[in-house]
Formats: structure tokens, C-alpha cells, sequence
């Protein structure tokens, strides 16, 4: 059976086993919190504070309870007693929202959680553990992947020295898509907020760095590490461990020889073995999903799908944007090229593509379909498609800066201190674009890079793992969008030399 298929059997699989424990056990809603008689006035004070409670600052004097704010279905219940808390608690589900109203303060945020003791909490606890298992694996791909793609990815260019006045082109074309794609994905987020009011059953936990407490400024001043050594073994450092790949790549391709070529051969060796590490737990992702469905079907039921949905759809409408209306612009009015006459000529490539999940395992069949259908010759397509299979991620940079953004709107229903600014923002953009640079020609590389954005930002990376639920399908459709980028520079680079490309240009036969 093909990993696609496998993925979709799984999927369903693990929908199947999450609703039927939702549906035979019990999963009343925990607070985590031991409520006891106020000693001054009305109400309840919540003390001994665990699982969901544990993000409460202290212990809290709590007069009522307000569910659904903000929305038509508000509802304000006074809390008189402990046990009328502990009632009303145990009325809500898993996931809902109680602000607890305060005497004379401001009201505190509360996500109930699934009590530990129960039996749905126990049905669900081996599916959690397996799921948890393999987003650590997937935490610990992060720095060697990141780290030596760029790098190499960099070094391969010739430090700036060789490039030329083709390799100018291509990096220009590759760097001009990728920042058109994450506009277009950061604009259609930022206006349809697929997040805003969506519960997925996530929580910020204790200790998270919140996103508003460092300045833009002050994040771009720190992506100098001060020990680049040091950001290779912390996740939370991939700002420093970027920047510092790149400078390194840059200086290690004007290095002289036989220094260039032996710390090259070694770190192009490094990144074999860590890629055919990076396949092997990628091909875990039928049973993570398996696991991770298991574990969001039984806590929160089916309602998480429908924000979910609303995530694919925007992608996918962001990335059809991108590669019919954008890449065919480029295409008509900068390499004089017809964007349909293209497109049939590529369609090999563009099949594999979407088959495989796969920029690297697509290279020889664009390289093939590029000379062969598209004319270009092959001093073009040899340097601009393998570099372009490494560096140039149109797709994958779009998905990760509408999925980062996705989920800080998810945060910030929960908490105000997870509103992205517009300078956060702007982050995004950045840390996208250097993201994919960095990612690898892998099926959902991309979901493996979203997990450095977030830690840069302090988000937390729990959300990542519930997209991977819906990531294959979206890892198809932007690998296909990869690809017809890359396609695309081949044709647009011909044309700027001088090519022909008889039959495919604007105006030909």
C-alpha cells in the first residue's frame, strides 16, 4: 500500500477508535483545582492548583462563572459554594472556556481539561504517550535538518563568489516567489482568521514565552548567536542557528581549496545520514496520525474538525492563488513564456510531484520534462533545478506562515498575550522564508520547519502536531506548488538568456 493511502487508512482508523471511546466512557470536564469556602464574602477559592488550574498565578477568589463571552450564548452563573463550583464543572466538557470573575478584579481564563482519573483519560493515556513519542522524534530532526540543509544548501551556491550572472537570476527568481507566497498566505489568514474562535483542545501551558515580550528589534539583534555551538543543541535558538548556517554556507563557498571541499564533502555526508534518518521517522507519520487522532477525536470529539477544515481550505486556496495567478504572471509577463503551454508541457513532473510528497524524488523527471518538453537546455535546468529541488520552497514557505499564524489566532482565543503584531508578523515572514530555504525535498518536511518558527516565537508546539492530522493532503497540493515554481524559474532564466523555447514562448505556434 502507498504512504498515501496508508496516511488516509490510518486517519480513518484512528477517527473510528477516538469516537468510539468518546462516545462508551465518561469525560466530564476537570478543573484541576481543589475549590474550598472563600474566607472573606461570597464565592469559592481555588487552591491546590494542578493540570489545568496550574496556569492560575495564585490562588483565586472566584464569585461567578461566565461561559461563552463575548458571544450571543453568554451565560453568568453565581458560584456560591464549593460544591456548586465542583457541580458546575463537572456539567462542562473537556475544552470549554470558563472565565472566572474576581472581586474587583479582572476576570482569569480557565480551559478545563479531561480528569485524569476517569476512564476516558485512562483509554486515552497509551495513544498520548504514542503520540508524544513521536513528535519528540520529530523535535529531534529539527536542529540537525535545519542546520545542514542550509548550510550545505548555501555552500553549494559558491559563497556569492561563482555564482554569476545565472546564479543571480535563479536566487533572485527563487527568493522573489517565496516572499509573494508568504504574502499571499499572511494576507488571506490575517483577513478570514480561520483561528479566531476556534477550539482545538489546546492550552498554553505554564512557563510559555509569550510573543509580545520581546520587540522586533530586539529579536533581529539577537539572531547573532554569541555562541553558534550553543544554538546547535537548543530548539528554541533556530533564529541563531539560521543565520549562523547561513554565514557559515556563505564563507565555507569562498573558502580556497582542498579546505572548501573537505568541510563540504563532510557536511553534504552529514545531511545523507540525517536525511535518511528524517525518511525513516517520516515514515512513522501513518501511526503518529493514527495516535494523534485517537487522542483529539476521544478528548474533544469531532467539533476540532471544523476549524481544521477551514485551515485546509484557506490553504489550499492561498496556494492555488499562488500557482495560478501568480507563477503564470511571472511566467507570461517576465519570461514571455504561455502559462498554459507550460503547465501541459510539465505535467509529468507536476504528477510525480503530487504522488510523491517529494521535491528531491521529483528532481530527475523535472530535470527530464524541463529539457525533453519545456526546450530548455541543459546548462539551464542542471544548475536551476537541483538548486531550486534545495532552496526554492514556494509552498512550503506559504503553509508554514498560514499554519504559524493559524495557531497563534487559536492561542490567542485563549489568551490575549498570543496576539501576533504586526511586527511579530514580520517575523513570520522572515523566519518562513529562511525556514524554507532549509527545508528538505521530504514528504511534510514542511510540518518539521513549522516546529522552528513556532519555538521562535514562543508559541507552543503542541498545536503543530494536531495540523499533522490534516498535513498530507496540504504536503501534496505544496509540494506540486514546489515544483511548478522551480519549473517555472527554468523557463523564466532560459528566456532571460536568450532561449527560444520553441513552441512554448508567447505569440508561438
Amino acid at each position: 500500500m502507498g504512504l498515501h493511502w496508508k496516511v488516509l487508512a490510518w486517519m480513518l482508523a484512528g477517527v473510528l477508535v477516538g469516537a468510539a471511546i468518546q462516545r462508551t466512557t465518561d469525560g466530564h470536564g476537570w478543573s484541576g483545582a481543589t475549590a474550598v469556602a472563600a474566607p472573606e464574602g461570597p464565592g469559592v477559592l481555588l487552591t491546590a492548583r494542578r493540570g489545568p488550574a496550574a496556569r492560575l498565578s495564585s490562588d483565586v477568589h472566584v464569585t461567578a462563572v461566565v461561559t461563552e463571552r463575548g458571544t450571543d450564548e453568554e451565560a453568568r452563573v453565581p458560584v456560591a459554594d464549593p460544591e456548586a463550583f465542583d457541580a458546575f464543572v463537572r456539567g462542562r466538557a473537556n475544552g470549554d472556556l470558563l472565565w472566572l470573575e474576581r472581586p474587583g478584579k479582572e476576570p482569569v481564563l480557565l480551559v478545563l481539561g479531561l480528569d485524569p482519573a476517569g476512564a476516558r483519560a485512562r483509554w486515552i493515556g497509551p495513544f498520548a504517550f504514542a503520540a508524544d513519542l513521536f513528535m519528540a522524534l520529530l523535535r529531534m530532526l529539527i536542529v540537525p535538518l535545519v542546520g545542514t540543509s542550509i548550510l550545505v544548501g548555501v555552500a553549494g551556491l559558491g559563497g556569492g563568489r561563482e555564482l554569476g550572472r545565472l546564479g543571480a537570476k535563479t536566487f533572485a527568481y527563487y527568493v522573489g516567489t517565496s516572499v509573494l507566497a508568504i504574502g499571499i498566505g499572511q494576507v488571506l489568514v490575517t483577513a478570514f482568521a480561520p483561528g479566531e474562535g476556534a477550539r482545538l483542545g489546546l492550552a498554553p501551558t505554564p512557563g510559555d514565552t509569550l510573543v509580545g515580550s520581546v520587540s522586533f528589534v530586539d529579536q533581529l539583534r539577537g539572531i547573532v548567536p554569541t555562541n553558534f555551538f550553543a544554538a546547535l543543541t537548543d530548539n528554541g535558538s533556530m533564529l541563531q542557528l539560521i543565520f549562523g548556517a547561513l554565514l557559515f554556507g556563505v564563507f565555507l563557498g569562498r573558502a580556497p581549496e582542498p579546505h572548501r571541499g573537505r568541510v563540504l564533502g563532510f557536511f553534504e555526508s552529514l545531511l545523507a545520514v540525517i536525511m535518511a534518518l528524517a525518511e525513516g521517522i517520516l515514515k512513522l507519520i501513518p501511526y503518529g496520525v493514527f495516535a494523534l487522532l485517537v487522542k483529539v477525536v476521544a478528548d474533544t470529539g469531532f467539533a476540532v474538525f471544523r476549524p481544521l477544515l477551514a485551515y485546509m481550505a484557506l490553504v489550499t486556496a492561498a496556494l492555488a492563488l499562488h500557482a495560478l495567478v501568480t507563477l503564470p504572471l511571472i511566467l507570461r509577463f517576465v519570461g514571455r513564456v504561455s502559462p498554459l503551454r507550460w503547465a501541459r508541457a510539465m505535467a509529468p513532473a507536476l504528477v510525480t510531484a503530487f504522488s510523491t510528497s517529494s521535491s528531491s524524488l521529483t528532481l530527475p523527471v523535472s530535470l527530464e520534462t524541463v529539457e525533453s518538453r519545456g526546450r530548455v537546455s541543459n546548462k539551464i535546468t542542471s544548475f536551476t533545478l537541483p538548486l531550486g529541488a534545495t532552496v526554492n520552497m514556494d509552498g512550503t514557505a506559504l503553509y508554514e506562515c498560514v499554519g504559524v499564524i493559524f495557531l497563534a489566532q487559536v492561542y490567542a482565543g485563549l489568551d490575549p498575550n498570543y496576539t501576533l503584531t504586526l511586527a511579530d508578523q514580520g517575523l513570520v515572514v522572515l523566519m518562513a522564508l529562511m525556514a524554507s530555504i532549509g527545508a528538505a525535498g521530504i514528504p511534510s518536511a514542511g510540518l518539521v520547519m513549522m516546529l522552528t518558527i513556532l519555538g521562535a516565537l514562543g508559541l507552543p508546539l503542541e498545536g503543530a502536531a494536531l495540523l499533522l492530522a490534516v498535513d498530507r493532503p496540504l504536503d501534496m497540493l505544496r509540494t506540486v506548488v514546489n515544483v511548478w515554481s522551480d519549473t517555472c524559474g527554468a523557463a523564466v532564466v532560459a528566456r532571460s538568456e536568450g532561449e527560444a523555447l520553441e513552441g512554448l514562448a508567447v505569440g508561438g505556434p
